[in-house]
């Protein structure tokens, strides 16, 4: 028998391609084991690589209620608080993923993000495995997974909280997977010493996981899941229990990894700059149902509702109530005693989607605010709270009954200019451009430029 790499494809010594329905159980597999070796059990044998896509189809999660509806009390025998949630609850219990539609392309990089509760990490685990499908369908490849146990499934998942062995080394620990699959040493070695080298820990592997930081501990955690080539990897907020320093190092290293790892990324956070700086697009959830999908600048600069504008960016979304008015075809904005012409792009959309003169809340983000000079025309202020932050200046003002934040950068202002915006009690005006002006339905709260 002889193996290709170049073709995937199990002969025997004649040439002849082999198959389950004519040669030996032995023969084949034998000839599987050969595959596991190479690390190559993502291709099929009859010779197609397998395509890691992933594809939920109106997939919900309802967790029943309990049978009795027991309330919970405190040792001292008072009812404890209900927590307030904002997740529909049916006669059959508290639906936490609703309807959730999405297409992930074969080696895509896909951020699930939004708040504590909003059925990001529900939906993970529904991938993985680990939580059943209540409703919809959920395919891997062209292949239905909902009925597939976990080790079937040909995913890797990284958890938050790192989950190694710790009786184990370092290299035991990201050997262990390929151990279970009976791959044989050599290759074991092979590519747990890769992994090792990719991500800068080949000097930690005789180590084990309580010698290690916890940076050093979730690259391992990440290790092991690459080992293993999936089809798919998942990542449930790997890197929430490291400081703001080792976060930053850390999105880099993953950053690093996903080009050197043929595979599809589904990546679970709470924190908008890692999913802004870390996905091909971003699925934005809420009370377990999806806000928007799209790149991250599609997202940040066309936000489908207040929500999406809101979450994306820092500072956050200045939202003022203001009026768009329509004279002849032509749109302005009111807010404050001045008018703001909405710039032409956004014109053309808002009369393509027939807006008419409204009520609108108006939102603004902080770094598109501008100071004005002395004697031009702008909304007033007085500055609360100034924080300096090197190359710019996080002005909290009060400006039309509103606590907004300004970013204004200081690189070109004189010595007297950024004193005058350090001292609190000040009154000054500012303004920004219309292209800056995002326009949102005062009732529903959605993007009047995306209806």
């Amino acid at each position: 028998m002889i193996y290709s790499t170049s073709i995937v494809c199990v002969q025997d010594n004649g040439g002849k391609s082999l198959s389950p329905g004519c040669v030996s159980v032995e023969t084949w597999h034998n000839a599987k084991q050969v595959l596991r070796d190479y690390g190559l059990r993502r291709h099929r044998i009859q010779g197609c690589k397998a395509m890691s896509t992933v594809t939920l189809k109106n997939v919900m999660k309802i967790y029943p209620n309990a049978e009795d509806h027991k309330k919970s009390r405190k040792k001292g025998g008072e009812d404890a608080p209900k927590k307030k949630v904002n997740l529909q609850i049916t006669e059959r219990g508290v639906v936490a993923v609703q309807q959730f539609n999405l297409d992930i392309k074969d080696k895509e990089f896909i951020v699930l993000v939004g708040p504590s509760g909003c059925g990001k990490s529900t939906t993970l685990r529904m991938i993985a495995g680990l939580e059943d499908i209540t409703e919809g369908e959920l395919y891997i490849g062209d292949k239905l997974m909902n009925d597939v146990a976990p080790k079937d499934r040909d995913i890797a998942m990284v958890f938050q909280n790192y989950a190694l062995y710790p009786h184990m080394t370092v290299y035991e620990n990201m050997a262990f997977a390929l151990k279970l699959r009976k791959v044989s040493k050599e290759e074991i070695d092979k590519e747990v010493r890769r992994a090792a080298e990719i991500l800068d820990i080949t000097q930690y592997l005789n180590r084990k996981p309580k010698a290690l930081s916890g940076g050093q501990r979730q690259r391992v955690a990440i290790g092991r899941a690459f080992v293993r080539n999936p089809q798919v990897m998942l990542m449930d907020e790997p890197l929430s229990n490291l400081d703001a320093k080792l976060r930053n190092q850390m999105r880099a290293e993953i950053i690093k990894l996903r080009s050197r790892i043929d595979t599809t990324f589904i990546y679970v956070t709470h924190d908008q700059t890692e999913a802004m700086t870390l996905g091909d697009r971003i699925v934005i959830m809420k009370d377990g149902y999806i806000q928007q999908v799209g790149t991250p600048q599609e997202v940040f600069n066309h936000p489908h509702n207040l929500f999406v504008a809101g979450f994306i960016g820092t500072p956050r979304m200045n939202m003022f109530d203001a009026i768009l008015v329509e004279n002849k075809g032509e749109y302005h904005v009111q807010l404050g005693g001045i008018e703001i012409p909405v710039s032409e792009e956004k014109q053309k959309a808002l009369k393509a989607n027939g807006v008419k003169t409204q009520d609108i809340t108006l939102g603004v983000r902080p770094e598109h605010m501008r100071v004005c000079e002395e004697g031009e025309e702008g909304i007033e202020a007085v500055i609360d709270v100034n924080e300096m932050m090197g190359s710019s200046i996080h002005l909290h003002v009060t400006s039309l009954g509103n606590d907004v934040v300004m970013v204004v950068s200081t690189i070109e202002m004189s010595e007297k200019a950024v004193s005058a915006l350090t001292t609190n009690g000040s009154r000054i005006k500012y303004t920004f451009p219309g292209k800056a002006m995002h326009m949102f339905d005062k009732v529903n709260g959605v993007n009047l430029e995306e209806k």
